[in-house]
């Protein structure tokens, strides 16, 4: 291996969605980077300026003077770095979709050379990179590993929709197949981060710190989420408590709501999946992910209920749903639980409306078969999904059709004088 940091890095991000585009943007910086993706629409898109997923802006994109876009194989088989950022979802079953990445990586064999290095960013198992990965890196090479070529593991943190806290200002983490190469990919990285790396002893290690981020994070607001169903019985208002509770300087300040999105509602699966193969049934990691995917039936049939109280029916009765992103003030609608909300609903008899001015409704349409609304009408029921800055200005007493109308804000974002009830 010959390389070093002063030598022609020639970069192949594999994978140009939340992830890939900005770290391809801050790559073509400093480096000659191919952005590299196998839908067309979305190159084009790009090459144009435009990314609907509004992580970047048509002046970042020009102004990385070394990035280019494109969809042809043969364009990035000159690089000698490549960086896979491809989705790694989940099944029907809650188990790992490992299809996108093997199938890059059968992509990427067929082009490598020796002295290369394939790092991978997909949020994956303890052991993936090396066990699953690298074996069709070999087979699709005729490469022999850590001889002829060599991996590295950087786990993606990207925030959707999070414009303070950018790629650059985001520690990394980072690790490599032999100390010579995480010493590598730590420089590489360290050139573009300016919050600084992370080197991790093994890319086991790497692969286990993105698992348990995110796992924390799930379980924590699955601590929360029960409460509210607790406290819902008890009649008490669960924004209250923990408003009190946090004047203990050491109390950690979750808030109860829907989990969606590609990581937090995703990743445990993966760590779960490997703990049960070893043997080891992650009690804490399921039982929390349990209580998180049943906010959507708990918030339905608490709607169901607060109409009901009102003496409304249920036929005829109209519903808004505001939001139908994962997340605040994005487009990213993977995996988001209002889906789940708007099926409950209008199972139950509900008219349902979703409004979300964030979201592509082309997307949303075609995944989910929902029509989004383009003007906002009056309701019996308005149910606040998602804390868009938006829908913190909106009048909504205007949105009432009666005084007996349901106002059920289950982001508590809202005055409470005004809300019907709160999460």
């Amino acid at each position: 291996m010959n390389h070093s940091l002063n030598s022609n890095y020639s970069i192949a991000i594999i994978g140009l969605g939340y992830v890939g585009l900005p770290l391809a943007i801050e790559f073509g910086k400093k480096y000659q980077v191919v952005g590299f993706d196998i839908n067309s629409k979305r190159v084009i898109a790009i090459q144009n300026g435009q990314d609907d997923t509004l992580q970047t802006t048509p002046a970042e994109i020009s102004n990385s003077k070394g990035l280019k876009i494109s969809d042809a194989i043969h364009s990035i088989k000159h690089c000698n770095v490549f960086i896979i950022t491809v989705p790694t979802p989940v099944d029907q079953n809650k188990l790992p979709d490992l299809k996108p990445l093997l199938d890059a990586s059968a992509m990427i064999g067929t082009i490598l050379k020796k002295g290369d290095i394939v790092i991978y960013e997909s949020t994956v198992y303890p052991g993936c990179t090396e066990e699953d990965c690298v074996p069709v890196l070999e087979k699709s090479s005729g490469l022999i590993f850590n001889t002829d070529f060599y991996c590295g593991y950087s786990p993606e943190r990207i925030n959707p929709g999070d414009k303070v806290n950018t790629i650059t200002k985001i520690k990394k983490v980072t690790s490599g197949s032999t100390p010579q190469v995480a010493q590598e990919v730590d420089d590489l990285y360290a050139s573009i981060i300016t919050a600084g790396t992370h080197k991790a002893s093994s890319i086991k290690v790497a692969e286990a710190s993105k698992s348990i981020e995110n796992a924390q994070r799930d379980i924590n607001i699955s601590f929360v989420n029960e409460l509210a169903l607790i406290f819902d019985k008890m009649n008490i208002d669960t924004q209250e408590v923990l408003d009190a509770a946090a004047t203990k300087w050491n109390f950690l300040p979750f808030k109860p709501g829907l989990v969606g999105g590609h990581c937090i509602g995703v990743d445990p699966y993966y760590l779960a999946y490997k703990a049960k193969q070893l043997g080891h049934n992650p009690q804490v990691i399921l039982s929390g992910r349990a209580v998180n995917d049943n906010m959507s039936a708990f918030i339905s049939n608490k709607l169901a209920r607060l109409i009901n109280e009102k003496g409304l029916p249920i036929k005829g009765t109209k519903i808004i749903l505001l939001g139908v992103t994962f997340k605040e003030n994005c487009p990213d609608i993977r995996n988001s639980k209002v889906f789940d909300i708007y099926n409950i609903l209008s199972q139950m008899g509900f008219e349902v409306h979703v409004f979300d001015p964030f979201a592509n409704a082309s997307e949303v349409f075609a995944k989910h078969g929902i029509a989004l609304i383009t003007s906002i009408e009056q309701y019996d029921g308005i149910v606040l999904t998602v804390a868009h800055d938006f829908f913190k200005t909106l009048d909504y007493g205007k949105l009432m059709r009666t005084k007996d109308s349901v106002l059920f804000d289950t982001k508590s974002i809202l005055d409470k004088k005004i809300v019907t009830a709160r999460l």
